[in-house]
């Protein structure tokens, strides 16, 4: 009993750890983007200033800003252009390497899943010079081929998903006189449902938190998106820490939402392929 009662502690305590391991860094943020600059040398990070001083200026100064726009804009076209390749390629290519029978199926299976395994900046030169060649490289086009051509999640996901429905569906389908095409978009694609919203939702998240393939693709002013326009706070010229953690906040909060409102759908999708039955 004791013994137990031990691994239970134990096991609370883990978890404590990693809540405050993933709360603290979040509630530094917003701590600091209700303090003024003095404040920020003056009070303790972990501590919110006196009810008196909580300024509000920090998000008026942010939310004021041209680029924000600029940023939900750019980051909002190529959110949508991207999830809509990545849902309308992996359905598709997942749909034929899971039901068809074809000459180097293993083979072209084989490339696709070490695709997934090489670390992408192992590959950014070669990527980069690619993207310059073609014309992309300061343009919104340049992340959209990325984000649809380099991962290659939503394929396991889709192909996951597919192997759960019974291959009698299609007999019947195809025995009625339906065409593979209309197999696809009438029958097969309706069904991807819960895999098409775990995919979108995860897309989603990675996109707009992504920094590393606007700031090195697209470094016009005009071409921000949500996370390097943080990075005008940044700088020596403008920067200041308050503003800056403002601005986490107020990108932050999209995909916060976004997760609490249809974590249910991640879990669903992700669940509803596990299981072959």
């Amino acid at each position: 009993m004791k013994t137990r009662t031990m691994e239970q502690s134990f096991k609370q305590i883990i978890c404590i750890g990693m809540v405050l391991v993933v709360l603290a860094p979040i509630a530094l943020t917003l701590f600091a983007a209700f303090k003024t600059k003095a404040d920020m040398v003056n009070t303790s990070p972990l501590l919110l200033p006196p009810m008196d001083r909580i300024t509000f200026t920090n998000f008026k100064k942010v939310l004021g800003d041209k680029y924000l726009f600029i940023g939900f804009k750019n980051t909002g076209i190529i959110l949508a252009v991207s999830i809509l390749f990545n849902v309308l390629f992996g359905t598709i290519t997942a749909f034929i390497l899971e039901r068809f029978e074809f000459k180097l199926k293993k083979v072209i299976m084989g490339l696709f899943f070490l695709g997934m395994l090489i670390p992408s900046f192992v590959t950014e030169i070669a990527r980069f010079k690619i993207i310059n060649g073609i014309g992309l490289y300061n343009t919104l086009g340049a992340p959209m081929v990325i984000y649809v051509a380099s991962d290659l999640m939503q394929l396991y996901i889709y192909r996951q998903f597919i192997s759960t429905l019974p291959v009698s569906l299609d007999e019947s389908a195809l025995l009625d006189g339906c065409s593979y095409f209309g197999l696809f978009t009438k029958i097969v694609f309706p069904l991807l449902a819960p895999a098409t919203a775990t995919v979108v939702i995860i897309k989603a998240i990675t996109i707009i938190n992504d920094m590393y393939i606007p700031y090195l693709y697209m470094p016009k002013n005009r071409l921000r998106t949500l996370t390097t326009f943080l990075m005008n706070y940044a700088n020596a010229q403008q920067g200041s820490w308050q503003k800056l953690a403002a601005g986490i906040i107020i990108i932050m909060l999209p995909t916060i939402l976004i997760y609490i409102f249809f974590q249910k759908y991640i879990l669903a999708g992700i669940a509803a392929g596990a299981v072959k039955e």
